[in-house]
């Protein structure tokens, strides 16, 4: 994980460790196209963004039991799971780093990259 900044605000040891931790979680159960980025600045809901693919409703669902234990295993709370069965869609908020697990689908009509084209891509 390379030391992406936005406003010129270096990424903390602390917060590399815990992206790292729930970036391996899910690329242990096989997530695609992971991407992390950086909204420090742009957005007042939270830090960072994890954007995941899934290939199906129930990996979506096993990348999510995923994201959650890894949070637990950091002791960050997950304060909020959007998990809408069959939606396409998931989201885990643990506050500060918020993830998005999607079908390829699904990720390509939303787009979330290109609506937060401006937030700093971390390299994983």
């Amino acid at each position: 994980m390379t030391e992406s900044t936005s406003d010129t605000q270096p990424i903390s040891a602390e917060d590399k460790k815990r992206l790292r931790h729930c970036l391996d979680a899910l690329d242990d159960r096989k997530a695609e196209n992971l991407k992390v980025l950086d909204v420090r600045g742009q957005s007042s809901v939270t830090d960072y963004l994890i954007l995941a693919t899934g290939n199906s409703n129930p990996h979506l669902r096993a990348l999510r039991v995923a994201a959650e234990r890894a949070f637990s295993e950091t002791g960050d709370d997950v304060i909020g799971v959007d998990n809408v069965p069959e939606s396409g869609w998931l989201v885990v908020d643990a506050y500060d780093i918020m993830v998005h697990l999607f079908t390829a689908e699904v990720r390509g009509n939303y787009r979330l990259e290109t609506l937060w084209r401006d937030a700093i891509e971390v390299e994983v």
